[in-house]
């Protein structure tokens, strides 16, 4: 079993007793978390660890995995659920506290045996202490459709049964998990949806409603049970924000020659990077919707804001849609092609440090609703000058460019139902930009013509597919770019809105025509954009 060594000196110890909160949560559990990863292990357990340092809980956190296999049984089972929290400072500094919040970790899948996790997870869910489930599963553990809504396979079979020992998505699995609590006759809970999206806990709402009605259909649930499930069970919004890079050898390097032993990043059985340390920034917020039908944690007292769904929503509207996350993306998508490796240092670079002022102040901050809570145009000029530009931040535009189809609706498509509802979408120029860097990136090659390898994404063999016809380098009519896009940039699933019917396709194919001419046009592109805009 590994273990982290260190002195009170260079590392924050816990003064809690961790048996003791052990055996108080497996007794009267109040918080199971859904997706372990380096977020829940710097933010989520961070905040019931300041809880349990401060007398005002006595319990911990179960954490439920339905991926990780490797992150179960090679870290948490591993190194007792011990995790190094290491908040990198722009001074180059590292403030390090060891987390032991933790109490229980549970692998699910319907590939591997777990009917004695599926027990002792029963167990937790249908106590009457139970307060909440939060999730970290990121947007694909939310897909229960395609991208021309039909049901995916396991949604399908999910459908057809409530045997959670059968069940094969995660939102399957949760509801079948509250199905179990409803048959138990206790109270209903929250289920806190913190992934990085707007309107996550709706989202989180209407993919249970699509396993519970597909259920009612087939007539395997009581009626009441849907009405418990969907008014009863409690769905709050909520903006959650810090910047979670993969471990950093040169973080590990620092942490090994301050005297800290068991940390070594390492590669899994499964090939995932593992560390049992988590690198992470000084800055982070976690703004949740009050609303808690069994009670709660005292979070606020760990930093949380607990406030009205309309504020959260203006939170993360600001945050996700408009001040971080659309120039996260911008990054990414520009960092891939043009070479880049760190976000810190793409934004030294001048062309990409413009492009995201552009997208954040020009074309973003106009149509953001002030949430009072948060200074939108301080949250930016934070997030560009000090939490982009920290040196110490190891981030890296192919871990941002993850995923993209799932994410880019909310990054950009609510900023662009704004523009349309001014009637000023056609003022929009570097959003549309972006839209088109994005699928030259789809490409594979690089701005110096050089094939890439592309960060994983469940629409990337679709949308490669059906932009097979491009090359760069190979000339193609105006019109031939329109038909090869248009199947593309009219998919509102995709994008929140049919770019054609909107008017903005003509702007993406335009920039996409200037982007694939020849090796070195992304380059060329930006630069002819700033300089003109």
């Amino acid at each position: 079993m590994g273990e982290i060594k260190a002195n009170a000196g260079v590392v924050k110890l816990p003064t809690y007793n961790y048996k003791e909160m052990q055996k108080n949560t497996k007794e009267n559990p109040k918080w199971i978390h859904f997706g372990g990863g380096n977020l829940y292990r710097c933010f989520h357990a961070k905040v019931m660890h300041d809880l349990l340092e401060n007398h005002l809980e006595n319990t911990g956190i179960v954490v439920v995995e339905t991926f990780g296999k490797d992150l179960v049984k090679e870290y948490y089972q591993a190194y007792n659920n011990q995790s190094l929290s290491v908040v990198m400072k722009a001074d180059g500094s590292l403030e390090n506290e060891l987390i032991t919040a933790t109490a229980d970790v549970l692998y699910l899948s319907k590939e591997d045996e777990f009917v004695n996790n599926y027990q002792h997870l029963k167990d937790y869910f249908t106590k009457p202490s139970l307060q909440l489930v939060s999730l970290t599963i990121t947007e694909k553990g939310y897909a229960l459709k395609d991208s021309h809504e039909n049901l995916l396979p396991k949604a399908i079979a999910d459908i057809k049964t409530t045997n959670i020992l059968e069940l094969q998505t995660t939102m399957g699995i949760l509801a079948g998990l509250l199905y179990l609590r409803y048959k138990a006759k206790v109270k209903p809970i929250a289920v806190v949806s913190t992934d990085n999206f707007s309107h996550n806990g709706d989202r989180l709402r209407n993919a249970i409603a699509i396993i519970v009605k597909g259920w009612a259909e087939n007539k395997l649930v009581e009626a009441d049970f849907i009405d418990w499930v969907l008014n009863k069970v409690s769905y709050p919004f909520s903006m959650i924000d810090r910047i979670t890079p993969s471990p950093s050898k040169v973080v590990a390097e620092q942490l090994k020659n301050m005297g800290i032993k068991g940390i070594e990043p390492f590669k899994s059985s499964g090939g995932i990077e593992l560390a049992a340390f988590v690198n992470t920034e000084e800055v982070h917020y976690l703004v949740i919707e009050d609303s808690f039908p069994n009670g709660r944690p005292s979070m606020e007292k760990a930093g949380v804001i607990l406030t009205d769904r309309d504020t959260v929503n203006k939170v993360d509207l600001m945050k996700v849609c408009s001040c971080l996350n659309p120039l996260h993306t911008a990054l990414a998508i520009f960092g891939c092609l043009l070479g880049f490796n760190k976000i810190y240092d793409e934004v030294q670079d001048k062309d990409l440090l413009a492009l995201i002022k552009k997208i954040g102040y020009d074309e973003s901050l106009p149509v953001v609703e002030d949430p009072k809570i948060i200074n939108p145009k301080n949250f930016i000029d934070t997030v560009i000058n000090i939490r982009f530009a920290n040196p110490n931040i190891p981030d890296t535009p192919q871990r941002i460019a993850t995923d993209t189809s799932q994410k880019i609706s909310i990054r950009f498509g609510e900023t662009i139902k704004k523009y349309v509802k001014l009637n000023k979408v056609e003022s929009l120029e570097f959003i549309p930009l972006v839209i088109a860097g994005w699928l030259r990136y789809l490409l594979g090659v690089d701005d110096k013509g050089n094939t890439m390898q592309l960060s994983p994404d469940p629409l990337l063999s679709e949308l490669q597919a059906q932009l097979s016809e491009i090359k760069l380098g190979v000339e193609l009519s105006s019109q031939k770019v329109h038909e090869i896009l248009k199947p593309i940039l009219s998919n509102s699933n995709i994008f929140g809105s049919d770019l054609v019917a909107i008017g903005l396709n003509s702007k993406i194919e335009s920039n996409f025509i200037s982007l694939i001419k020849y090796p070195n046009a992304v380059r060329e592109t930006l630069q002819n954009k700033l300089a003109t805009k």
